[in-house]
């Protein structure tokens, strides 16, 4: 079964679904199957249930206990290497 990645940000519109498509061809080009599913701020905490990685655009408290991996990385691409590191880390282990 394929981990199942949530991306917020504040309108779950544009931000997110860039980061979305960003990360689906990154894990792609690893030969990494996942769903990724981009979701505004206010619908993660149901988003989250059954999610294997949280990957929030904006900042946010969640009291989730699931892994959270930047999504500021894959936006602006500074530390995008190490955020995806652990992205292919915590999806791998899946």
């Amino acid at each position: 079964m394929a981990a199942r990645i949530v991306v917020a940000c504040g309108s779950g519109v544009a931000t997110s679904e860039m980061v979305a498509a960003k990360i689906r061809k990154l894990l792609e080009a690893e030969g990494v199957e996942a769903e990724v599913v981009a979701v505004e701020i206010a619908e993660v905490e149901r988003a989250l249930e059954g999610a294997d990685v949280y990957v929030p655009v904006v900042n946010t408290e969640s009291a989730s206990d699931v892994p959270v991996v930047s999504g500021v990385a894959f936006l602006t691409g500074i530390n995008q290497e190490k955020e995806l590191a652990r992205l292919l880390e915590l999806v791998r282990d899946h």
